[in-house]
This record gives structure tokens, C-alpha cells and sequence, in this order.
């Protein structure tokens, strides 16, 4: 894959992405009960990749040369970031508008920069610390005057539970990519097999009354299999030819495209404030993320 491909079709992702909370929105105004909508998701993209791994002879020779602490450390990670951040994602949207929710999980590189300090006793850079506060200031002039509707912290709580297991899942998802010897398709893979049956199993318990229109499943089988399998495979394919950074770059145009899709096809509007501190949080964010690269700083 050449170069402009690689920025095009992370580009091309980041659209796909932004339009699933569109899509979420739209399902769960329909009355999609939400753990429930994001296992069917998740569980049906799983069967999409699987024979992708079942089918490739070196896959399969990758999945049998497992060993047990491997499947530990998978289910792990499918926990974190299937089970409990798409769990939570999919409640929150249920309360909070899609642009609301895309600024909270876009600091996600802000506590995971948090968490590496806490665990590796690693101070944050000056300028990773400027970007830090650049980024928290943004979220606090968003959410100014912090008058919220009641129910909107039940979203705000969900919220803050899918940004935190985000970034403990990205934080497990870099050591167990790093320490892995086998490709990134087979954990993303296997993975997902593991949260995915974990949160259909408990939307089955907990929301058993469900009945979907033609245009429900329309939506779920195009989430599975676009905005999901589709799009990971495709994502991970970039990742062997852009950098880091230019990867997290292309990443950050995700807060702006939820808002502008939000506006056009759920009226979901914002104002030149809110506008201006999403400029604020997004530059933060990528400070935080770009900073290593110009102190010259080698990041976890």
C-alpha cells in the first residue's frame, strides 16, 4: 500500500467511524435496547473476521501456537474494550448527544498519558503537561455553565466509564500488541470474540423484550460489517505504512466529523463556543500525542 492510499483510506475509516455514531443514535432513538444493539454489533463483526483467521493457513498456524497466558491476556483486552467501552458507549449515546460524548472519549490520550505516568513513574513532558491543561480547558468551556438536564448524568457517568476502560484497553492493547507474536487481525480477532459474547450475553439478560424493524437491521448488519470488520482490517493495514503520529493526526478528525454528521442528519447543533473549545481540546489532545516526537521522547 502505497503512501497516499494509506492516508486516504485511514481517512476513509475515520469516516466510517464517525458516521457508526450517527447510526447508534438513530438505532437507539428507535428504541434498540443498547447493550444489546452494541453485542449483536460486535458478535456479528467477530463472525465476519473469523474465517479470515480460520481460512489463512498462517493465521490458523498463529491462533494454535497460543499459549494460555496469550488467551488471558486477550479476553482481557476484549473485555476492555469491547465488553465495557462499546457497553458504555452505547448507553451513553442514549442520553448525551453524539458530539457531547466524541469530546469526552477523544481525551482518551490525556488519561492514558495519566495512566502511563502513574505506572511507570514517567513525568510528562512540559509541553505534554501545557497540552494537558490546553485539553481540560477545552472540556471545561464546552460544558460551561455545566447545567445539565438530570438525565444527562447518567450519560455523563457512562461517559467517563467508556473513557476510562478506552484508555486502560489502549494501554493493554499496546503491551499485548508489542509483546505478541502474532498479527494484529488475530488479537483484534480473537479479542472481540470475547467481549463480544460477554456483552450480547448480558444484553440478552438484561434487556430480553427486543424487536427490530427492517431498518434496525440495516443498520446493525452495515455497523458489523462495514464500520466494523471492514474498517479494522483496513486500519490496521495503514498502521504498516503511517507513522504513529500521522496515525494519530488522521484519528483526531474524528471529533469534527461526529459534530458536522450530528448537525446534518440529527440536528444536533452547536454553538461558536462550544465550536471554539472543540478547536481547544482537539489541539490539546493532539499535543499531547505529537509532543514525544518533537522533545524527542520515546513514548510506551
Amino acid at each position: 500500500m502505497s503512501r497516499i492510499k494509506a492516508i486516504l483510506s485511514a481517512v476513509l475509516v475515520t469516516v466510517l467511524w464517525s458516521s457508526s455514531w450517527v447510526l447508534i443514535k438513530i438505532g437507539l432513538q428507535n428504541q434498540i435496547p443498547p447493550l444489546t444493539f452494541a453485542g449483536v454489533r460486535y458478535f456479528l463483526a467477530f463472525i465476519c473476521l473469523l474465517p479470515l483467521i480460520l481460512l489463512n493457513k498462517r493465521y490458523f498456524e498463529q491462533v494454535k501456537s497460543l499459549k494460555p497466558k496469550d488467551w488471558v491476556n486477550f479476553a482481557i483486552l476484549g473485555i476492555l474494550f469491547n465488553f465495557i467501552t462499546q457497553g458504555a458507549q452505547f448507553v451513553s449515546l442514549g442520553y448525551l448527544n453524539a458530539a457531547n460524548l466524541g469530546l469526552i472519549i477523544n481525551l482518551t490520550p490525556v488519561i492514558v498519558t495519566g495512566f502511563s505516568f502513574l505506572a511507570n513513574s514517567e513525568k510528562p513532558s512540559k509541553l505534554q503537561t501545557v497540552a494537558l491543561l490546553i485539553a481540560i480547558a477545552g472540556v471545561m468551556i464546552y460544558f460551561y455553565p455545566f447545567d445539565f438536564p438530570e438525565a444527562h448524568y447518567y450519560g455523563i457517568i457512562a461517559a467517563v466509564v467508556c473513557l476510562l476502560a478506552n484508555s486502560a484497553g489502549a494501554l493493554k492493547g499496546r503491551t499485548v500488541n508489542r509483546d505478541a507474536t502474532v498479527s494484529a487481525l488475530v488479537i483484534t480477532t480473537i479479542s472481540m470474540g470475547f467481549g463480544s459474547v460477554l456483552l450480547l450475553s448480558t444484553g440478552i439478560i438484561a434487556e430480553p423484550d427486543i424487536s427490530l424493524t427492517a431498518t434496525d437491521i440495516y443498520i446493525i448488519l452495515w455497523l458489523a460489517v462495514v464500520n466494523t470488520s471492514f474498517a479494522f482490517t483496513l486500519w490496521n493495514k495503514t498502521l504498516k505504512v503511517l507513522t504513529a503520529v500521522e496515525s494519530s493526526v488522521i484519528n483526531g478528525l474524528m471529533l469534527p466529523q461526529i459534530a458536522l454528521l450530528a448537525y446534518f442528519f440529527l440536528d444536533e447543533s452547536l454553538t461558536g463556543l462550544q465550536i471554539f473549545a472543540l478547536v481547544v481540546v482537539i489541539s490539546g489532545v493532539l499535543l499531547v500525542q505529537i509532543a514525544p516526537k518533537i522533545t524527542g521522547r520515546k513514548r510506551n
